[in-house]
């Protein structure tokens, strides 16, 4: 029994030895095998020989005929066998020789269709590079360089291996370039000059099916980044492990990763290989095998190896693959299959091989990979189900990428483990060729070549550039289909479809046309009558956003009258061709119909050199008349004027400006229309257009009032690219401002907030200057449906907002009417009075969550879970996260969690997910974002914005590697993510508007911590923050969600991939650590440890929690750093800002400082020509009000103004205080009159009347009754000043005494003079001298009396009068009343005096004439006639010289009311004047 067992194992190892026998050939005698010629066959090459005499330098013999098989097909170019280099020969001095192999046409091989290597036994069409060669054909040696080395591209022995980088190397020709690329394969090599073997890996073999190769660069692949890799005999390049078992058909990525080993590979055509054989008549002898080489710095390479290899890479991948215009390689590696076999099949197998080869391109930020498919005999191995003959059957190789590590995978469909994998060879057409496939592998799997056998609704479309200017223009590069140049191809951005024009097989080119809309968009294209199948995402960017293109090297575009317009361009974003001629034409843009209009205004320059600068001089188009001359603003245009010169296309790519003013332009113009002040008209049509608007202020939020509360007010405001403080500081139309911020999103109708802060971050108004703040009535994105008019992205904000701003205030002052109406009234600065800060709630370290209301607890939670959500149906959001195991440390597994991803929808808003980028691919990007399950990226600075149905997710403009991520969604709601070496953080921002509408970890934000952990149902769990446990268990436990829906829970949002459910990241079972101190948890021999965690983080629990579970300082550091950052945005939205709101700057003045806050003081100043009226100082009280001014609000007004104003308040003041001071005496004199007359009713008030009873008085003064004088008792003489007379009555001393006549003054006539010292003249008597002694007057004209009932009303006034009221005394013989004694005449003083009224004109304010006696007393010495109190006693008491016995009066008392005739004397009669006297009088 033993014997017979111990012969079964003798068999068994000599059946295995001899199976490896087999498989294993010695090299030599393998070399031997496959190098042996027959001898006959070598004579007739040593014959057929020639040596030919070169002198002085080597010289290109002429290439032999092709062979009879490759003759049969005459239109394929012909790929030349390896060249054999032989031994030299020796030369004589005049020169060497060099040998000329001529090649005889061959006989029909014996092998038949052996001898040409099949697919399947179908012949593939003849190609450049294919190993279809004559049996024979032995080389030439044609390219020989000073060494004496052939630069045949097929010859098999290695160049010299000398990199260098000197000055004046090697130069390659376009005819030498157009060799390189015309052969099929690359350069493989399995010599050397160094008798080595090349690139051959001689290494690689059945036992040893991998090998190790450092590259010493780093190359990028599929997120991650490798300097190494191993080159393996299956058909690929790995990076690391694969499974120990394989199960087919192959899924990948290995969704038990990191259970199970999830390699990182490219794989060619992933299958199980071994080294097959060749005939030895095979055309190409070199050895079967594995190839591999390395060039490295080829930036910088001279040396002609290092530039042929550059510039064929670089042009191959240029022409294969859209958007790689600009690649040029750094780092080259070539790897090469050669006559490979499967494994586990029989010898004769050995000779069935397939041929491929993979050619990896890198500058270190983009990788692309080329697969040349030579020759494939075989699709399967044994253990894959192929049969062990022909390896046919079963599941053939799987071609494709793997990223590794659990993340994402690229299958190359259809052909990957499919039998249509055999037309590898026969599609792709890379480049020209039939079996070339070009793919793009460093961050996402771009295919590079045409798919012509996949069918599907829905199939990938790959193009470049990916975004374009709205205006239109990009020519946008598509490969997808294998298209045919008779078959039409239509292109369908949105709503608006193009026709394609062919380039080759591999591409088309598509213009995109104008589109009126924004950000991603579909695009479809069509081949044929086929429908639109073809799909991707085209972004469409904003005019004012977009990728400039156009540079202007001034802001004297922007100017009213500028003298030239300097600009530049890239000439190669044209044409390579820098002589090609350009256009540079002017477009303009209005709205005056419902369909916006963008329309050609002029050309600036018909044909220019592609020079890339030009300078417009706006002076050459002063006698423009355009018809469309009211367009203000728009847009320059450069295109080549015939592109098919240069690309052999009829179409030319478009560069667009920003958009600009057109004053420069349009100024000569709109002065012949408008005027000189047409800045004025337009800027009036405008505002007359706008007023009929509805109002927008209303909508927008309110403004923060400092720049820190701007920044951290993530869900509503957004940097603006026009002003922001880290990309584009100028802010050319809000100078002095260092940051401004917009809306993030638009409103409900379109508009959008602006808010500009300047050096000391406060708030700039309009109300200040012309710089500040102003809102928007469009906002830069638009609004649904982009078509329309007022809702056209840019271009409506540009026609709305930015347009009148340069015809209101930047063409004009800003004291101008029409800017300040811009300022105050269309477009004003909203202050921050009312402002509210957002509540925050966030997450970070393993994880630490602080709610809404301040509330910090722990939670390690292992799935997915509610962060926050809304319980109002009407402003739905959610917002979840995703909590993973930490990996494990030092001491073993780590029972603890960490924040990856976030989830979060508005209403109904596009889902975004923010995910953390595993370990090693991260050296790019930090971050990934998914917009409804697409990954979108933000490295372009046109895209560093981008929005969304409902949702803006923008990354900061300094940032470049998507380590911060915001998203904004049109309810105010924001969502931070920070990541920070791996470790990442999420933040929520929420207006007030949610109050006591949030749920969730976050919790109930209330401003009560009592409340926040309230479960789904509603309900307020009593949770101790101490307790962890309990925590865990019946509060964050019930916010786990799943993928069904659950009532007050809701659905996960996280993308799936590879059939990774909620179930797959969730674990309710996990017992996390549920003690907080590190010195309750840690064992007594970690001290250090403990140390060490105090050390790094202080005082926080926090930090010093994630340090002794992890051990990772990078996670204790931004642990802490994360809640110091937290706690911070809490308490400083927390504080009340304080704001004293606008205080208007008076017009045509200015403010000293533009501070609104508590504390501040604001003085004015007014222009030159201008008066400052009112506070020249105002400042802003603690309580938020400015104070009240003292001397009235503070304006400032033109000199002429100023006094005008004065005068008017002068007589205003006037007014107001005589007119009451009027009314109160009247109303005082007339109560007293009421009460007299109450009292008595017969009672009369004496007060002058009329300027009669003041002459009358006069009168009475000045009689003298001891005059001698002959002067008349009613004359009056008036001394003037130029007569020098003293009335004194006394001679002079020692002057004789002269008497002057008389001269009589009648003080009724006004307006002659009735003294004169020239003479007498008759007496001049007023209407009173017309008085009878009766009492009545008499006519003037025959005498007769009148009637006192029927005078003038103002005859009236005058004849108030009574005898009695002249004097009290006797009365004299001829009728006059004597005057008071001086006795009397004092105690009548004495009773009454009035400094207002004298005497005389209380008591002759109505007499007609006087006539006094010379016995009448001498007037008192007040000047004045005292006023009597009582008047009645005077109408019943007899005149003067009256005996009192009369019992008649003189004149009866009236009985009746007192009226103003009553008591009046009646002058006598002008015949009983007496008899003037003289009056003395001594001249001075």
């Amino acid at each position: 029994m033993r014997f017979k067992l111990f012969v079964v194992c003798a068999l068994a190892c000599g059946f295995m030895a001899y199976v490896l026998a087999n498989e294993n050939i010695s090299t030599e005698v393998e070399d031997q095998i496959i190098n042996a010629v027959p001898a006959n066959k070598a004579n007739k090459i040593v014959q057929a020989a020639e040596f030919v005499e070169i002198v002085d330098q080597p010289k290109k013999a002429t290439p032999s005929s092709p062979s009879p098989a490759v003759a049969a097909a005459p239109d394929k170019k012909v790929q030349k066998a390896p060249a054999v280099t032989p031994k030299p020969l020796p030369t004589t001095s005049a020169g060497k020789l060099v040998p000329v192999v001529h090649v005889a046409p061959l006989a029909a091989s014996s092998r038949g269709t052996d001898d040409i290597l099949t697919v399947a036994g179908l012949k593939p069409q003849p190609k450049s590079g294919a190993l279809v060669m004559p049996l024979e054909y032995l080389g030439e040696l044609y390219d020989l360089d000073s060494t004496g080395y052939n630069w045949d591209p097929n010859n098999n022995v290695a160049p010299p291996d000398t990199p260098s980088t000197a000055a004046g190397g090697y130069t390659i020709t376009s005819a030498r370039l157009a060799e390189l690329r015309s052969n099929f394969m690359y350069w493989f090599f399995d010599k050397d000059n160094y008798g080595g073997r090349g690139d051959y890996q001689f290494d690689i073999h059945a036992s040893m099916t991998q090998l190790h190769k450092n590259l010493n660069f780093q190359m990028p692949f599929y997120g991650f980044r490798f300097n190494y890799t191993r080159l393996s005999l299956n058909g690929y390049l790995e990076f690391s492990d694969p499974p120990e078992y394989l199960t087919y058909p192959l899924v990948f990525p290995i969704k038990d990763w990191p259970n199970k080993r999830d390699p990182s590979f490219m794989g060619i055509f992933f299958s199980k290989c071994r080294v097959g054989r060749i005939y030895p008549s095979d055309l190409d002898q070199r050895t079967p095998g594995v190839y591999f080489r390395v060039v490295r710095d080829l930036m910088g390479r001279t040396d002609r190896f290092g530039v042929e290899v550059r510039e064929r890479t670089m042009w191959d991948i240029r022409t294969g693959v859209v958007g790689a215009d600009t690649f040029v390689p750094k780092h080259v590696v070539i790897a090469t299959w050669k006559n490979v076999s499967f494994a586990g099949g029989i010898d004769n197998s050995l000779f069935t091989t397939n041929t491929f080869q993979m050619v990896l391109a890198t500058d270190e930020v983009y990788t692309y990979a080329i697969f040349n498919y030579a020759v494939l005999n075989w699709l399967s191995h044994t253990e894959a189900g192929g049969d062990t003959t022909k390896g046919e059957g079963g599941v053939p190789a799987f071609v494709g990428f793997n990223a590794g590590n659990g993340t994402q995978a690229y299958e190359y469909k259809p052909y990957s483990q499919n039998m249509v994998i055999r037309d590898l060879a026969n599609r792709g057409w890379g480049n020209g060729f039939p079996g070339r496939h070009i793919f793009r592998i460093d961050e996402q799997i771009l295919i590079g070549s045409c798919n012509k056998d996949i069918d599907a609704a829905l199939l990938p479309l790959t193009f470049a550039p990916e975004s374009g200017n709205m205006l239109g223009g990009q020519v946008v590069n598509i490969t997808g289909p294998c298209f045919d140049p008779s078959i039409r191809v239509t292109c369908h951005f949105d709503t608006e479809s193009v026709l394609g024009t062919y380039v080759d097989r591999n591409r088309v080119i598509c213009v995109q046309p104008f589109l009126k809309a924004e950000g991603y968009i579909r695009f479809q294209i069509s081949v044929g009558t086929q429908r639109f199948k073809w799909r991707g995402k085209y972004f469409v960017e904003t005019p004012a956003a977009a990728t400039e293109k156009i540079f202007f090297a001034t802001d004297d575009v922007h100017k009213r009258n500028p003298s030239e317009i300097r600009i530049t361009w890239n000439a190669f974003n044209l044409t390579s061709n820098l002589n090609a001629n350009v256009m540079i034409s002017l477009w303009g843009y209005r709205e005056t119909k419902i369909e916006p209009q963008l329309e050609y205004i002029d050309v600036i320059e018909a044909s220019y050199t592609n020079t890339g600068s030009y300078v417009i001089t706006p002076s050459n188009y002063l006698t423009r008349h355009n018809i469309n001359n009211d367009m203000q603003f728009g847009f320059l245009q450069i295109n080549l004027t015939q592109p098919e010169q240069y690309s052999n296309l009829a179409l030319s790519p478009i560069l667009w400006s920003r958009p600009i003013p057109l004053a420069w332009y349009m100024a000569p113009q709109w002065e012949q229309k408008h005027g000189k002040r047409w800045p004025r008209a337009l800027c009036d049509n405008w505002i007359r257009a706008d007023r009929f608007l509805r109002n927008f202020a209303a909508d927008l939020p309110l403004c923060p009032c400092t720049l820190e509360q701007a920044v951290l007010d993530l869900g509503r405001f957004r940097p603006d690219r026009e002003c922001d403080k880290d990309s584009n500081p100028s802010c050319l139309r809000h100078r002095g401002a260092i940051h401004c911020v917009v809306s993030g999103t638009p409103v409900a109708q379109g508009a959008e907030q602006q808010c500009c802060y300047d050096r000391y971050g406060f708030l700039m108004l309009t109300y200040d200057q012309m710089w500040g703040s102003r809102p928007r009535r469009i906002h830069n994105l638009g609004k649904m449906p982009w078509n329309e008019a007022s809702k056209v992205p840019s271009l409506s904000m540009w026609f709305h907002d930015m347009r009148p701003f340069y015809s209101c205030c930047y063409w004009q002052e800003e004291q101008a009417v029409g800017c300040e109406t811009y300022r105050f009234e269309r477009r004003p600065s909203q202050d921050c009075v009312a402002y509210q800060a957002p509540g925050i709630a966030g997450v970070f370290g393993d994880p630490h969550l602080i709610t809404f209301d301040g509330s910090a607890y722990t939670f390690n939670g292992l799935g997915e879970f509610v962060l926050a959500r809304s319980t109002d149906q009407s402003e739905r959001f959610e917002v979840q996260g995703r909590f993973q195991q930490l990996p494990p440390n030092y001491y073993g597994q780590v029972m603890a969690t960490q924040l990856t991803a976030l989830a979060m929808r508005g209403n109904t808003t596009t889902t975004i997910e923010v995910r953390l980028r595993p370990l090693h691919a991260r050296w790019r990007y930090r971050l990934d974002v998914l917009a409804d399950g697409r990954k979108v990226y933000f490295d372009r600075e046109s895209l560093k914005f981008q929005h969304f149905d409902g949702v803006t997710v923008y990354t900061p403009t300094y940032l470049l590697n998507q380590s911060q991520v915001v998203v904004q969604f049109d309810a105010g709601i924001g969502v931070e993510v920070v990541e920070n070496e791996g470790f990442m953080t999420g933040r929520v921002f929420l207006p007030w508007k949610f109050i006591n509408k949030t749920a969730g970890l976050f919790g109930n934000w209330s401003f009560n911590p009592l409340d926040d952990f309230t479960l789904p149902n509603g309900q307020v769990a009593s949770i101790n923050l101490n307790d962890m446990r309990s925590l865990y268990n019946n509060f964050g436990l019930k916010w786990m969600l799943t993928d069904r829906d659950v009532p007050n829970v809701g659905a996960a949002l996280f993308t799936r991939e590879f059939g990774r459910m909620a179930s797959y990241y969730s674990n309710a079972t996990f017992q996390p650590n549920f003690v907080m101190d590190p010195a309750d948890f840690l064992p007594s021999n970690r001290s250090y440890d403990l140390e060490r965690a105090e050390e790094l983080c202080g005082e926080c629990s926090q930090c010093q929690y994630d340090y002794a579970m992890t051990l990772n300082r990078d996670l204790a550091h931004f642990t802490k750093n994360y809640y110091d950052s937290l706690v911070n945005m809490q308490a400083e939205n927390a504080k009340r800002v304080v704001s004293c709101g606008v205080l208007q700057t008076p017009r045509f003045g200015r403010k000293l400082s533009f501070d609104f806050m508590p504390g501040a003081k604001v003085a004015f100043e007014c222009n030159e020509g201008f008066i400052l009226v009112g506070d020249q100082r105002r400042e802003c009280l603690s309580n938020g009000l400015w104070n009240l001014p003292e001397y009235g609000y503070t304006e400032c007004l033109r000199e002429v103004y100023y006094t005008r104003r004065v005068a008017f308040i002068a007589i205003g003041i006037i007014i107001l205080v005589i007119v009451p001071l009027m009314l109160c005496i009247v109303c005082g004199v007339y109560r007293y009159r009421q009460k007299q007359l109450k009292e008595d009713p017969h009672w009369q008030m004496t007060l002058p009347r009329s300027r009669a009873g003041s002459t009358r008085n006069l009168r009475t003064l000045n009689y003298d009754p001891e005059d001698d004088s002959d002067t008349d008792a009613s004359t009056l003489k008036k001394s003037r000043s130029y007569d020098k007379v003293y009335r004194t009555n006394e001679p002079l001393p020692g002057k004789p005494q002269i008497d002057f006549p008389a001269k009589k003054w009648d003080l009724d006539m006004q307006d002659e003079d009735v003294t004169s010292s020239e003479g007498e003249k008759p007496k001049q008597t007023g209407r009173r001298s017309l008085r009878s002694a009766s009492g009545t007057e008499l006519d003037q004209h025959d005498g007769t009396p009148i009637d006192g009932g029927h005078r003038h009303d103002a005859e009236d006034e005058d004849d108030d009068f009574d005898e009695a009221d002249v004097h009290t005394g006797q009365l004299h013989p001829a009728g006059y009343h004597q005057p008071l004694s001086p006795e009397e005449a004092d105690q009548l003083h004495q009773q009454q005096y009035s400094p207002t009224f004298s005497g005389v004109d209380s008591r002759t304010s109505g007499a007609s004439s006087i006539n006094y006696t010379p016995q009448s007393a001498a007037q008192n010495r007040f000047g004045g006639v005292p006023v009597l109190p009582n008047n009645t006693q005077y109408y019943n008491r007899p005149p003067s010289g009256v005996p009192a016995a009369t019992t008649t009066p003189l004149r009866v008392a009236p009985t009746g009311p007192l009226t103003q005739d009553s008591g009046l004397p009646s002058p006598p009669p002008l015949a009983t004047s007496p008899t003037p006297s003289v009056q003395k009088s001594t001249e001075v």
